[in-house]
Formats: C-alpha cells, structure tokens, sequence
C-alpha cells in the first residue's frame, strides 16, 4: 500500500453486477476513496479477515451470502464498522428491517452518486469517531469496551489524579499509562516505568527512593532515584501489588508528604510526579488478606480503568496481527505482507490466555520462520502452539521460587518457623506472612 493511499477512507464494495462493481469502483476512486471490490459475501468476509475497511458497501440480493446475513457475519467481526447496502429490488419492509438490525443505510438502485456521496460521508464520520485519538495512536483498536476505556483516559489524563489500571498480564498496562503520560500537561517531562514486582525489597527502595553514596556495600556514588527522574513527570508503577509491605507504608508517606528521602541520607526531597501504577492482581482480595494496605489502596486508586482481555475484544485481533506483522517485517527487513485467511481465523478464535503480549509472540514467530509473503496456516498453529506453555513473567517465576524456597526451608527446619525466618534472614512476622501468601502450614512439615 503506498503512503498516499494510507490516508484515505477504504471502502469494501460488494455487488455480484461485475459491471456496476467496476463503475461505482471509478467513481469512488475518483472521489479520493480507496476501494477494494469483490464479487459475493463469502469473498468480503475474508478480506474482513485480513484488511481493515472504514466503511462497507454492499449489494442487498445476491447469491449465497446476501447484504442482510453479511452484515450480521460482520458484525460478529466488526461490531463498529459502517455497512450500507443497495437494491434494484428495494422496498419499505426491506429498508426498515435493514435499519432495525442496524444497517447503517439504504440505497435503491440505479444508485444516485450524490445521496452516495452523502451517506459515505456521514458513515465515515461515524467511523472516524470511533478511532482512538491522535494522543492514543500507539493503541490499535476499534473495540467498543476498548475505546470506552480509551475515551475514560483521555478525560482523566490531564486531571492530576493517580490511577490504577487493572487487568490480566499482557492487556497493555503500561501502554495505555504511556498513552495517557502524552495527553497530559506532564509530556513535556519523562516517563518512568518501574515494576514493582522485579526486584528485591532493598533494591527497589534504592531504584524509587534513591541513595546516598555508601548507603550500603557497592553504593560507591549517590543515585537520585526514578522518583527523581521523573520529576515534573510521571512514574509508573507496575504490578503495585508485589510491592512489599514496609516499602508500601515508605510510598504512602512520600505521596502524602510529597518528599522522598534516599535511602543512607537524613534530609528530604522534594518530589513533583504524577503516578499511575498497575496490577493484574485483586487488590481487594489482597487487602482482606493483609499484604495491601488499605490507605496506600485508596491513595493510588482515585480512578480505576480495567483493561480487557484480548479474547474480549476479539475484533481487535485482525487489526493487532496486521499492524504487528507489519512492524516486525519492517524491523527484520523480510517481506512478509499478510496472514492466509484460515491462518487469520485460527488467529481471531484462539482463546489468548497470554492476552496482546502472546499475539506479539506469535506474529514474531511467524515473521522469523515464513519463507514467503503469506503467512501460512501451520506457522501459525506451531506459533500458538509454543506459546500456550507460556515464559512466566519475572513476577510470577519469582512467587514459584519462593513457594519452593520455603517449601524446602520447613522440611529442613521441621517447621520450626522461627528457625526458617532465621536461615532466611527474615523477621518470624515476614515469614508468617509469606508462608500465609503461600498458602502454606508449618504443622504440615512436622
């Protein structure tokens, strides 16, 4: 496609009258629209599959699939996209069941090019307002439950509230905290991202707060710490709900205070951020359970956006795989331009356990293996394939270690809970607490 025709509105023309589909083709393109034209139902729907249409134009009484059952087929695709449909055979009943089913409009045939023209336009301005905005163009989407989440973010963006986003692994946390960093009156200064999950207790103090130097062994020069550097920005706290009790009470006390204070030193600093932070956990749950506090809960949750799966928002996928394939292509100099149409069914039914983060794995896969500009269907199943025994993140390899660690700290101690704590190097109060997160009992041990 070239960079010209990006920018114009792409129209899918359907009408088994190959002359008439030639003639309203001229036209069109005459008028500046992009046009793709094919000449039944089941056709249209596999270019549905691969390509992304602002509008649809369809004739009503044609072989096989008509204009009525394609646009219910389309709508369990593309719940969002315009559909117009024509008829030599139009009458009331058939334009008013149309427009109660939700066809977007009705033209009779011979078409009249300006009630046309008309029409398109106000189907592409329906259209164009679904689109995530300028602000959000790093988000594809076309996803209604998406763009509510999308138009929500854009409101509260430039308000100085902290936000929690919530949602499985994968959903797109930090994009969507990124996207909301560049439509506020902070996108001047930076974004930091940290997760909160990553690193030990100790480590993560050092990595927010900062420290002096020869704070502790190897702090051979002070460091100012993201808080810091993100001054005047935002910082992003990802997975907030792996972050340890005593430094949960350290972040409540430096955002009420607005001051921090380096680890190793005694004066303060004044901080200036905005902070969204981020959980794939029931932080509700959690605080019942006591490893959230409660007021750090409501002082990070003023306003809460939760992302959907990707299984959600499953006419999002056509539209993700494409953009994706795209710039993976690009990135790895391959040609590689489009996916077979049963390997985009088998891509658009998959369940996605791993959410947007597995569907980038699996286009990766593909771009590195096909050996021609189609991706073929079976790359795609050996993709998917490797991907449902899914890398665990860092968060949740660190929690089956530690569930092990502990496992076999009981069974060399006997249970002795106090002894464990000890060859652990933890408080008998720490380890109580994890062996509860654990869901394990010292009297099974001895």
């Amino acid at each position: 496609m070239s960079e010209s025709s990006k920018n114009k509105p792409h129209l899918l023309l359907v009408d088994d009258d190959k002359s008439l589909l030639r003639l309203l083709t001229i036209r069109l393109e005459g008028e500046g629209y992009q046009v793709t034209a094919v000449e039944d139902g089941n056709a249209a729907l596999r270019k549905l599959q691969n390509d992304a249409f602002d509008v649809v134009l369809s004739d009503l009484r044609m072989p096989g699939l008509d204009g009525l059952s394609l646009f219910e087929e389309i709508m369990g695709i593309r719940k969002d996209i315009p559909v117009i449909l024509m008829t030599a055979h139009g009458t009331i009943s058939d334009a008013v069941a149309a427009t109660q089913r939700g066809v977007f409009g009705f033209l009779p045939k011979p078409v009249d090019h300006d009630e046309l023209r008309t029409l398109l336009q106000k189907a592409l301005s329906q259209s164009q307002a679904a689109q995530p905005g300028e602000w959000a163009k790093s988000i594809v989407t076309r996803s209604q439950d998406m763009l509510n989440v999308l138009d929500q973010a854009y409101r509260i963006a430039q308000r100085e509230v902290s936000v929690l986003i919530s949602g499985a692994s994968g959903t797109g946390k930090e994009l969507l905290a990124n996207a909301m960093h560049q439509a506020s009156d902070r996108r001047d200064k930076p974004f930091v991202a940290i997760n909160c999950g990553a690193l030990p207790e100790n480590l993560l103090e050092s990595e927010l707060f900062g420290h002096a130097k020869g704070a502790f062994t190897g702090a051979v020069a002070a460091h100012p710490g993201l808080f810091r550097e993100a001054d005047g920005g935002t910082l992003f706290l990802d997975e907030i709900g792996d972050m340890p009790m005593t430094l949960q009470v350290k972040l409540l006390r430096a955002l009420q205070e607005r001051q921090i204070r380096p680890v190793g030193s005694s004066k303060h600093v004044d901080i200036d951020v905005r902070i969204i932070s981020a959980t794939h956990k029931d932080l509700l749950k959690e605080m019942e359970e006591g490893t959230f506090r409660e007021d750090l809960y409501y002082r990070l949750n003023v306003v809460n956006l939760k992302l959907p799966s990707l299984k959600a928002r499953s006419e999002d996928i056509p539209l993700l795989a494409r953009s994706l394939l795209q710039q993976s292509a690009q990135r790895h100099g391959v040609n590689v331009s489009q996916f077979s149409d049963d390997a985009m069914q088998l891509l658009v039914k998959s369940s996605w356990p791993g959410n947007v983060r597995q569907l980038v794995n699996v286009v990766e896969q593909c771009v590195a293996l096909t050996q021609t500009p189609v991706v073929p269907l079976h790359l795609v199943e050996q993709a998917l394939s490797a991907t449902k025994q899914s890398w665990p993140t860092l968060t949740e390899a660190r929690d089956a270690f530690e569930q092990q660690y502990l496992n076999k700290l009981l069974k060399m101690t006997d249970g002795n809970v106090t002894r464990a704590a000890e060859l652990a190097g933890r408080n008998r109060t720490d380890m109580h607490k994890l062996m509860k997160k654990h869901d394990l009992d010292a009297g099974d041990f001895r």
